[in-house]
């Protein structure tokens, strides 16, 4: 069935394949990747490739969901708004409390990379006292400027997209050649928990999808862009991934796994120079620090309209007189998100957001099975996944299975998230039905 025309909200589809692709590919490969490598070689060694070809399995699966998924409701949101004609507005409230916490665990596992990335140039800063203080003037700094309505254009996304693309590039394409000839270890035999282990530290690195889908509203001819983007897009990460880890490990060897700050940095000394080492941690530096300057733009507004719906206090939904900004919101979203920086570091804030991910993709992937039994379309045809409910089926399973290998205070975490997500939707429907009691009387 036809859920309902497109509405007229005022957004041009203008967007086509290559926009979606790079959109995609841009969203997904952010800072992690500067890092991840050597978390995974220090969980499987020899064995790392075996989570690559896991997570991109899982993402495959994902992805083929979600383009079907996006193609049926194609409308600005993205899961959220997936979830929601699927479920109803209580699963939609929920699956907004988990987006914002996947939002602010990367965002404080991101800036641990940026706060790294500088105490490698600038040692003081790696201390107790030095790496707080970074991390209190970044989140003070970005909060000011996003309070006062400051935006990236389109031009400065697209040159910050490439100074991180392009040094990435540049380290495959030399390593490759550097390391023609020499045997680099890619398998090993590894217990199967740990495998589960360094898939889910190594997912992280694959989220962002869901971030990447949110314009669907603006997508020209949906059905057909939408699964392409998303495939061709992941064809070129996994590759991407893969070789950069490939030569990591080729170029540094055992002490890719002790490296744990700039591993790709020190891998690009080993074959440029110190220039090449600078270019990388510039990269670095520049990557996460957009990360983070694009994150306190965009998912505070979670909070924003939590609070404007009344399942936050009113406060939330406040703007700020002057600059027309969500100045409450944006404080509030990034003292949360310093403090989870300052307590936590990279690994265990990385298997929060990566966890809080998989989440909003298994509730994503159940959403899609209903949507197809009921036929639900908003835009002419929409993409079918061959197989029927084969692909979103397997989806689960995986997605499932790296779920379990969270350990319990990560569980914990996310129960906590739900319940209070919970909470504040049981006091707003009470406060709701209230108010229709006192005005019928």
């Amino acid at each position: 069935m036809t859920l309902r025309p497109p509405k007229a909200d005022g957004l041009v589809r203008s967007l086509g394949l290559t926009a979606m692709t790079a959109n995609v590919v841009n969203c997904i490969v952010a800072s992690g990747i500067f890092v991840l490598p050597a978390t995974v070689a220090a969980i499987l060694g020899p064995g790392w490739l075996i989570a690559y070809l896991i997570c991109a399995l899982a993402i495959t699966l994902v992805f083929l969901s979600l383009a079907e998924a996006a193609s049926r409701i194609s409308e600005t949101g993205g899961p959220y708004r997936i979830v929601q004609v699927a479920f109803g507005p209580y699963a939609g409230v929920i699956l907004g409390a988990v987006i914002w916490f996947s939002a602010v665990a990367s965002s404080a596992a991101v800036v641990n990379i940026f706060a790294g990335t500088l105490a490698s140039v600038v040692p003081a800063l790696g201390t107790t006292v030095g790496r707080i203080a970074l991390l209190v003037a970044t989140y003070t700094v970005l909060t000011v400027i996003n309070i006062r309505g400051v935006r990236a254009g389109a031009l400065v996304v697209e040159l910050v997209t490439l100074a991180k693309i392009l040094p990435l590039v540049a380290l495959v394409a030399v390593g490759l050649y550097f390391l023609r000839g020499q045997h680099v270890p890619m398998l090993s035999h590894v217990t199967t928990g740990t495998v589960g282990r360094g898939s889910l530290e190594l997912f992280f690195a694959f989220t962002g999808i869901e971030v990447a889908l949110t314009p669907a509203g603006e997508v020209a001819n949906p059905s057909r862009t939408m699964p392409r983007a998303v495939l061709l897009a992941l064809a070129i990460v996994t590759a991407l991934y893969i070789s950069v880890h490939y030569v990591a490990q080729g170029v540094l060897g055992p002490g890719l796994a002790t490296n744990q700050l700039s591993p790709l940095a020190d891998t690009a000394n080993r074959l440029f120079g110190t220039s090449g080492k600078a270019l990388m941690l510039a990269a670095a530096a520049l990557s996460t620090f957009a990360y983070v300057s694009g994150d306190i733009l965009a998912s505070p507004r979670i909070m924003f309209a939590f609070g404007q719906d009344g399942y936050l206090p009113a406060i939330m939904g406040a703007v700020h007189a002057r600059h027309r900004t969500p100045h409450v919101a944006i404080i509030a979203y990034a003292v949360v998100a310093c403090g989870l920086a300052i307590y936590g570091e990279f690994p265990m804030l990385a298997a929060l957001g990566a966890v809080s991910a998989l989440i909003i993709y298994l509730a994503s992937c159940l959403a899609l099975l209903v949507l197809r039994r009921r036929d639900v379309r908003t835009h002419g045809e929409p993409f079918l996944v061959p197989g029927g409910p084969v692909v979103p089926l397997l989806a689960c399973a995986v997605v499932i299975w790296l779920l379990a290998q969270a350990t319990r205070d990560e569980l914990i975490a996310m129960a906590l998230v739900i319940v209070t997500a919970s909470v504040l939707y049981l006091v707003r429907s009470k406060r709701n039905v209230a108010r229709r009691s006192e005005a019928l009387e």
